[in-house]
């Protein structure tokens, strides 16, 4: 009979019959659950080292060995000796655990919360009454706070935290307000940052007839985030305050009213197939209808995603990884881990389809793997982007062309100078879009073009793109493509203006952003914009050593730390520095690191940047991104050979 094991709690396993078995000591149970997470992928000895001392012992892989077949004595007791296990296989240099997903609760408990993605508010409260009552504690409860202990208890205690709100919503909407406001009284005292909870809680006071409690909610929760946790409250709670106010009937929004009416009426006459096939489909528009959208559809993405997977099913998990084609114009994912899990789940699908898979099915995950690669993929995203351009362009398929071509642009920053390439990327894919109806791609295709004209210094014309897509967007309801024009604005402005001016027209795009789902694009931009307009206008005395930089740390320390009088923390900030990444801040960061090089005569540094800069001649400085400018190119490269010379 099948073992179960269990991680939402201590760490446990039972026997066919429920009857708890034997682990023996906490390093045994934290082996089995690294296993466990892994979920069903292989663990090298040495990472599992690694993960279960933070000082390994002498001799640790032949403990980890010995635990190893300890635990097969528990999980498999029948099994005759020197014959192989079947639950932990030993695979290479490592071991898997090979178990249903439900042999897991996690596991289950994931494919639960996956399942309830579009599912209609009976099938929402069934499913997640049964996996909420799978939790036995906090995840991995037993266990020493190594990080990637603390990782999956963070990723699935908010898993549990959606889980409690999406039963709420559903107890809403089937007019059982009362027990919904129970539930989340307790819940916002506990979580008081979770902004959705404190929506359902006012929601659910207005359905029991309680406005003015409903009204009082709305506040609170409004003033907590803004006043404890400097965070403003998202476009769903302001709109709710507003109905209130109105005595109108509030609503998650037409569009999800509908959705969530259709969904209902599927209850119980799907199979899991199904949903997860229609949910993609949601995502799929949910993603460009603004700042909600597109944090929600990220996150359903990777369960609808994991929940194909666990389905067994290569040709549906294909199906819902590749038909999420939603044009991206920013080359830095908001979610990098997530975006890890899609590409890895991407390439096992290739891997597992292999001859069978049909060319639409293997661009699509090609042009995934692509997409979701950005700033980050290396030859093989390269290789996968023109690859799926290929097959799309042998089949003649416009709107798959269109996905591939996206894929080909986000793959397009490995070296400066390549905004010609991104101009011709975007020209094709406006002139496909505005042929075959594809209006999210036409934006993208004006986006890119505005981008890669502006980096060509032709302002005029990357303008004339800024004015089409805005009105490609209201025409078609795509709100998040002002975020870009923005930015693009306060850009030109930097170049062509005055320090004052940019600092005005940044401060106006930064709270366009503000807010607006992109964490990938937010940390970090403001402070970066002033940073290179202060480099422009030979102004870096002034740099702001307190902001939050975001992901561009490593390469504006070194001149934090010269604007400071630190010569030596500036040249080590240097020498440590990577390679910036493949992605529309590359040109901007090499010339923020050459400010440092320059300043300090450091000639290692010196040609390092010229030899990264020199592709790009003839360019404004950062302004491929549409976000910045240091200014021309050509003004850097010269300085730099003059400080070449003299080092």
């Amino acid at each position: 009979m099948q073992v179960g094991f269990g991680v939402l709690g201590p760490v446990a396993a039972w026997d066919g019959e429920g009857r708890e078995l034997a682990l023996k000591g906490a390093r045994h149970r934290s082996v089995l659950a690294r296993l466990i997470a892994a979920r069903g992928r292989t663990v090298s000895v040495e990472r599992l080292v690694d993960d279960v001392w933070e000082v390994p012992p002498d001799g640790a892989v032949g403990v980890v060995r010995t635990f190893v077949a300890a635990l097969r004595r528990a999980v498999e007791p029948g099994r005759e000796p020197r014959t192989p296990a079947r639950v932990i296989v030993t695979d290479g240099r490592g071991y898997a655990l090979r178990a249903g997903e439900d042999a897991v609760d996690a596991w289950r408990f994931e494919a639960a919360v996956a399942a309830s993605a579009g599912a209609g508010p009976r099938a929402v409260l069934a499913g997640l009454d049964a996996a909420l009552g799978w939790w036995r504690g906090g995840a991995y409860a037993d266990l020493d706070e190594r990080p990637w202990v603390l990782a999956e208890r963070r990723r699935l205690g908010e898993l549990r935290l959606d889980a409690v709100e999406r039963r709420a919503g559903a107890l809403v909407a089937l007019g059982r307000a009362g027990e919904a406001i129970a539930a989340l009284d307790a819940h916002v005292d506990g979580h008081p940052w979770r902004e959705e909870a404190w929506r359902l809680l006012a929601l659910a006071l207005h359905r029991s007839g309680r406005q003015a409690e409903a009204l009082e909610v709305v506040r609170r929760g409004g003033a907590l985030l803004r006043d404890r946790l400097g965070l403003d409250p998202g476009p769903r709670l302001r709109d709710l305050e507003v109905e209130l106010l109105r005595g109108s009937e509030p609503a998650a929004g037409a569009h999800e009213a509908v959705w969530a009416q259709a969904a209902a009426s599927l209850d119980g006459s799907v199979g899991a197939r199904a949903v997860l096939d229609s949910t993609v489909g949601l995502l799929r528009y949910l993603a460009v209808t603004g700042a909600g959208g597109l944090e929600a559809a990220g996150a359903r993405r990777i369960e609808a995603v994991e929940a194909a997977e666990r389905l067994g099913d290569p040709v549906l998990t294909a199906r819902v990884i590749g038909a999420y084609d939603v044009p991206a114009i920013w080359t830095r994912s908001d979610d990098p881990a997530r975006a890890a899990r899609i590409v890895a789940a991407a390439e096992r699908t290739l891997k597992t389809l292999g001859e069978e898979a049909s060319a639409v099915t293997r661009a699509r995950l090609l042009a995934t793997v692509a997409m979701e690669s950005r700033g980050t993929g290396g030859p093989r995203a390269r290789a996968a982007a023109r690859e799926a351009e290929r097959i799309a362009r042998d089949l003649g398929d416009p709107p798959l062309l269109a996905f591939a071509l996206n894929g080909v642009f986000m793959q397009s920053c490995h070296r400066a100078g390549l905004a010609p390439a991104r101009d011709a990327v975007g020209a094709e894919l406006t002139a496909l879009a505005a042929r075959h109806d594809l209006a999210s791609y036409e934006v993208l295709g004006r986006l890119i073009r505005m981008q890669a004209r502006g980096a060509l210094g032709d302002f005029a014309g990357a303008d004339a793109h800024a004015a089409a897509a805005e009105a490609l967007a209201d025409r078609h309801e795509r709100p998040l493509t002002g975020v870009f024009t923005a930015w693009y604005t306060a850009m030109r402005t930097a170049a062509t203006g005055s320090p004052e001016a940019a600092e005005a027209a940044y401060a106006a795009a930064a709270d366009r952003l503000s807010g607006a789902g992109m964490p990938g694009v937010e940390r970090g931009l403001e402070p970066l914009a002033r940073l290179c307009t202060r480099i422009h206008y030979g102004l870096t005395e002034g740099a702001e050593d307190g902001s939050d930089w975001g992901p561009y740390r490593p390469w504006v320390e070194p001149v934090l730390s010269l604007a400071r009088g630190d010569r030596d923390g500036a040249a080590a900030a240097l020498e440590r520095a990577p390679a910036p990444p493949g992605d529309l801040m590359l040109e901007a960061l090499w010339t923020v690191m050459s400010r440092a090089a320059v300043g300090l005569r450091h000639r290692p540094a010196i040609e390092r940047a010229l030899a990264a800069l020199e592709p790009a001649a003839g360019e404004l400085a950062g302004a491929g991104s549409g976000t910045l400018t240091a200014g021309p190119v050509d003004r850097h490269l010269a300085e730099l050979r003059r400080a070449l010379a003299d080092a």
